[in-house]
């Protein structure tokens, strides 16, 4: 998947539609093909024999069809073979297609100013309206297969560039009613209203009158103004609105100068701690309440300490004050600013932290669903509070295999795992489907077009076990796992020494630069010097400062350990890693667990529902054969009112999966299929199934393998590797839009498909009259013969899906050949 899930958010779901039938796909005949000899084609014995024990020693093992046709590919052999764009919880494929920040305050005058001319054409024309509705395309490259047509969801995100596609691209308006005067009315430019400091007014409080008098920009739900009514009042909740207000517009003063408001007395405390909660949640914590000797509730702004949440990074940018001539937060839409990340060939953190030395912030402030491949051309959205886009938009020039656009403001930040899923766009060079030699290249790609068909079908319609990838358990000597298990088994020393770990052929290649080793990478050679170093004399900073920066927890710990008197501080030590990297060493032990539950589940019984299998409750209510009703009459005889959903101000389903176990009039009844079922990761707040695979959670975890570990015991006195578990999908399984292509090529410097830059970069110069070649291969008719062939994919995948393990089912047992373009085991 290519998301490095480094938390395990509970708002993680699979979100899409597993409705379809279940039933199974007859393998097509293919004359030419052979399953059996495909599996070793095209790739020699020992990179076979090394990724079928990779693969085994962390649980994958079995395949949802094992006896379909497979071939051989390489993948990501260039890095635009693989691209990845983020699906946002609404649908939408995100896409780097605007590089130009919104309009300042003059382009707003003019364009508000403007506005009614323009509003009135496009009420009269309802096609031009229905045009600025941006429409994503398929892959546009001739010959593309679609199994059906593919198609995706009309983006939200601000898309192309107006000043390019005027007809594709609504012009945002930033300034609201509240900010326009008679100007507006007369058709004059609009002067946002802005707050100034205090010593530029000669009446603050007169100021601050009249803004309790105005009506209120803020708009609440209305669930939530009703709420808000039947606590308070209308006068209460309009007075309150106009706090909040002051609050956003102004939040650089102090408390007391924004004035408080104040309810009518509520005796009831139950109902006191409800409007606390609710209050809170509504004014995302912006304003505190408090309760007088009277039960009366005061309402003022929160203090610092509360009012912005307890980020460092939050304290250090409301010193900021907002620039003069600036539209406010709430104008512009709000305080976080969110913008499509687009990289080539780099980590997500890697260029979040140029961006947060750019703009002298810690990396922290800068927040996004998830991490993506480094050897990929990825898209995502990130979000950073309280910047401007024209501040960020200027590091473009800087960056280097990355770029930044389609900026939105936004009243909240974004969330780990806050995505639907990924959608790939999958190159595979060099694939061989044990064709016959002497066919032309037009009847190879013929034939292996047949191939693909049946088995991207069968993925479609059967799906894939679910496994965690291989790169769930990292890309160093000792895994992941390996290192959570010590932590998990309080064995600090153990973990220290793993992290630490070297490769005796890196080290080599390090003292000896003339042996002829030249398949490690610099780093790697550079990460065992320092590490030997740091082993062999104890002295932190020589080892520190020959450290690549890269590999942070290494020199953390180094530092940590190198210090007076901490040798030994082992726990200290791995403290010192950030909380991200200790998470993921946890919760790939928890993976580890997961996939040889899965393959142990998959080989005793298959595709069959069982008594005692898990499904989410959240996905079948209305099937719940428990789903009673709570009385309607309470101990005292009241009448009980019982909420419905949408009225509820949190659930606790909003923030915890929960799961049942099915009966056994359940598991025959035929309303569930192998898409439903469920297994846990081991924790202390989950449920184990209710049948066999209860017995080997216990079996496993208890051998030598599993740790020695008891899955009914994960609590553990440090909260950070105290495991709640989670649930994961037996079964997944793509999107029902796909598609794919087949091309036969020469060189390996063909491109088969456009980046989202390359797009732009088309795009801009068909502007400017300008012509560009394009880094896409066509068919030029050179007379060459084509000898290798190519398979393009295009597929999505829900969030915490792996794209490497989908293609293991496509392509079958070691027909996916991972590109190394340097020695990567030498870590």
């Amino acid at each position: 998947m290519e998301d490095s899930e480094l938390l395990q958010s509970p708002r993680k779901r699979q979100k899409f539609s597993d409705d379809r039938s279940d039933h199974s796909v007859q393998p097509a005949t293919v004359p030419i093909m052979a399953s059996a000899n495909v599996q070793g084609a095209g790739a020699p014995q020992s990179i076979h024999n090394e990724q079928l024990s990779k693969e085994a020693e962390v649980g994958i093992t079995e395949f949802v069809g094992p006896d379909l046709p497979g071939f051989v590919g390489i993948l990501k052999k260039r890095y635009t073979d693989f691209l990845v764009n983020e699906i946002l919880p609404s649908g939408q494929v995100v896409h780097l297609d605007n590089l130009k920040p919104p309009a300042g305050k003059q382009q707003e005058k003019r364009r508000e100013a403007e506005k009614p001319s323009s509003a009135t054409a496009n009420e009269s024309n309802p096609a031009r309206s229905d045009a600025l509705k941006p429409v994503p395309e398929p892959i546009s490259e001739p010959g593309f297969k679609p199994v059906p047509k593919f198609t995706s969801e009309a983006a939200s995100v601000p898309t192309s560039d107006p000043a390019l596609e005027p007809a594709t691209a609504a012009v945002p308006e930033f300034v609201p009613v509240s900010v326009r005067g008679p100007e507006a009315a007369s058709g004059l430019p609009v002067k946002a209203e802005v707050p100034q400091d205090e010593s530029s007014s000669a009446d603050p409080a007169a100021k601050w009158q009249a803004y309790a008098s105005e009506a209120s920009a803020i708009q609440l739900s209305s669930e939530d103004e009703a709420l808000l009514n039947s606590y308070f009042g209308p006068e209460v909740v309009k007075e309150t609105l106009a706090l909040y207000h002051r609050v956003l517009n102004s939040p650089h003063r102090k408390v007391r100068e924004y004035g408080t408001v104040k309810s009518a007395a509520i005796t009831n405390r139950g109902l006191r701690t409800e409007i606390h909660e609710a209050m809170r949640r509504i004014f995302k914590s912006r304003l505190g309440t408090v309760t007088d000797d009277n039960g009366a509730m005061i309402i003022t702004a929160a203090s610092g300490k509360s009012s912005w949440g307890s980020r460092s990074t939050d304290n250090a940018m409301r010193r900021q004050p907002q620039q003069k001539g600036k539209l406010g937060w709430q104008e512009l839409g709000g305080e976080y600013l969110h913008f499509s990340l687009y990289k080539e060939n780099k980590d997500t953190m890697e260029v979040v932290a140029f961006l947060a030395r750019q703009l002298k912030m810690k990396p922290q402030a800068f927040q996004f669903a998830g991490t993506k491949d480094r050897r990929a051309v990825t898209v995502q959205r990130v979000s950073v509070y309280r910047v401007y886009a024209d501040r960020i938009f200027p590091l473009n020039r800087s960056l280097r295999g990355a770029q930044i656009g389609n900026y939105q403001h936004q009243p909240t930040g974004l969330e780990l795992g806050e995505l639907t899923g990924n959608e790939f766009v999958i190159t595979l060079r060099e694939c061989d489907f044990g064709a016959a030699a002497e066919l032309s290249a037009e009847q190879r790609v013929k034939a292996a077009s047949d191939v693909v068909g049946t088995t991207i079908r069968h993925l479609s319609e059967r799906g894939y076990i679910n496994y965690y990838g291989l790169q769930r358990f990292g890309t160093f000597s000792t895994r992941t796992d390996t290192i959570g298990v010590k932590m998990l088994q309080g064995d600090f020393k153990g973990a220290i020494d793993a992290i630490l770990d070297y490769s005796p052929t890196a080290l080599a290649a390090a003292q000896d630069p003339l042996s002829g080793n030249d398949m490690v990478s610099s780093d790697d050679k550079a990460r065992a010097h320092a590490l030997h170093s740091f082993k062999s004399t104890g002295k932190a900073h020589p080892a520190i400062d020959d450290l690549p920066r890269k590999f942070s927890a290494e020199a953390n710990i180094v530092r940590y350990l190198g210090g007076s008197g901490r040798s030994s501080d082992y726990h200290g030590a791995i403290q010192t890693i950030p909380r991200n990297l200790r998470l993921m060493y946890v919760h790939a032990y928890q993976s580890l667990v997961w996939n040889f539950a899965a393959s142990e589940r998959w080989k005793r019984f298959g595709e069959r529902v069982l008594e005692g299998d898990l499904v989410l409750i959240k996905e079948h209510k209305d099937k719940a054969a428990d789903a009673v009703r709570p009385d309607d009459i309470d101990a005292d005889g009241e009448v009980v009112v019982h909420p419905t959903e949408e009225d509820s101000a949190q659930s606790a389903e909003n923030f915890f999966t929960r799961a049942r176990a099915l009966s056994k009039d359940e598991a025959e009844s035929g309303d569930y299929t192998i898409f439903d079922v469920v297994l846990p990761t081991p924790g202390y707040d989950i449920l184990y199934p209710a049948n066999d695979m209860a017995e080997f959670y216990k079996t496993f975890m208890a051998a030598e393998r599993g740790g020695g570990l008891d899955p009914h015991d994960m609590r553990r006195k440090w909260k950070d590797i105290s495991l709640s578990g989670s649930y994961r999908k037996l079964l997944a399984r793509p999107a029902d839009e796909f598609s794919f292509d087949v091309k036969a090529y020469t060189s390996d410097n063909e491109q088969f498909v456009q980046t989202d830059v390359d797009r732009l970069n088309r795009s801009n110069a068909d502007a400017n009259g300008h012509k560009v070649e394009s880094k896409v291969s066509e068919d030029q008719g050179s007379g060459e013969t084509a000898s290798k062939i190519a398979v393009i994919l295009k597929l999505q995948l829900g969030s915490s899906q792996y794209a490497t393990m989908a293609l293991r089912e496509l392509m079958k047992l070691g027909g996916v050949q991972t590109y190394k373009p340097d020695f990567g085991g030498g870590r």
